[in-house]
């Protein structure tokens, strides 16, 4: 089965343009010209990933954005933005954003980006998964990065694909320190509308999501100056 692209974009040439593309790809592409419809889609059917464009009719794609990750749902999603919005950038990545692209830009770019947020999420074209999922455990929180998901006493928390990123690089790094410029270069990439500070709301909203008390985090812990380490054992 292909991998479910949504592509979300009012300008109708582009729309048609992209759908077009991804489906000579293999991809099964579905459309939407605005915001309202773009909403209705994503949450009745599945898709692995969505194109957004930020300024569309109805519901602007901030919105729609926010709406996907606080019903907890972890698709990547690829921002469209115009050259400039450079706030919207930032405020996407901070929502939860996983790409953005600013146009006018390159198909092949475009499509590059697409595959390598599918191999992230371990997803090809053909839909197939391509890694083994990790499980670890974190105190009394059960992560799974194969389902985006963690659980501690019956509760299920989604993760966002950022998230999940985040923990794999702290359990790969076992015990050791990660920069936040590290996290930088390897999830985020060199992109300029990105920060620390965009590295610590991340770990600030996954810290609601795996520790018992966010406030005194015993498993995700700060390393002032530097970064973060991720700490599972927990001496009584």
């Amino acid at each position: 089965m292909s991998a479910r692209l949504l592509v979300v974009e009012d300008d109708r040439s582009l729309r048609t343009g992209l759908a077009d593309a991804f489906d000579h790809e293999g991809y099964n592409v579905t459309t939407a010209e605005d915001g309202k419809v773009a909403t209705e889609l994503v949450f009745s059917r599945h898709f692995d990933i969505v194109i957004l464009d930020l300024m569309l009719p109805h519901r602007g794609g901030l919105e729609i954005l926010k709406d996907i990750r606080e019903h907890g749902l972890t698709i990547p999603v690829l921002l469209l933005t115009v050259r400039g919005d450079e706030n919207d950038k930032v405020l996407g990545f901070e929502l939860g954003a996983d790409d953005y692209l600013t146009k006018p830009f390159s198909l092949r770019e475009l499509t590059v980006r697409v595959k390598a947020l599918l191999r992230r999420g371990k997803i090809n074209p053909s839909g197939s998964r391509t890694e083994n999922p990790v499980r670890f455990r974190l105190g009394p929180t059960d992560v799974d990065l194969g389902t985006f998901q963690v659980s501690r006493a019956g509760r299920i928390e989604a993760l966002s694909s950022k998230e999940a990123s985040i923990l794999a690089l702290l359990h790969r790094w076992g015990e050791r320190v990660v920069s936040r410029d590290r996290f930088l270069e390897e999830i985020w990439g060199e992109d300029p509308f990105v920060s620390h500070r965009t590295v610590d709301t991340h770990v600030l909203n996954l810290r609601q999501k795996v520790e018992v008390d966010p406030k005194k985090p015993r498993h995700i812990l700060t390393v002032h100056g530097v970064g973060y380490r991720l700490q599972k054992s927990i001496d009584s």
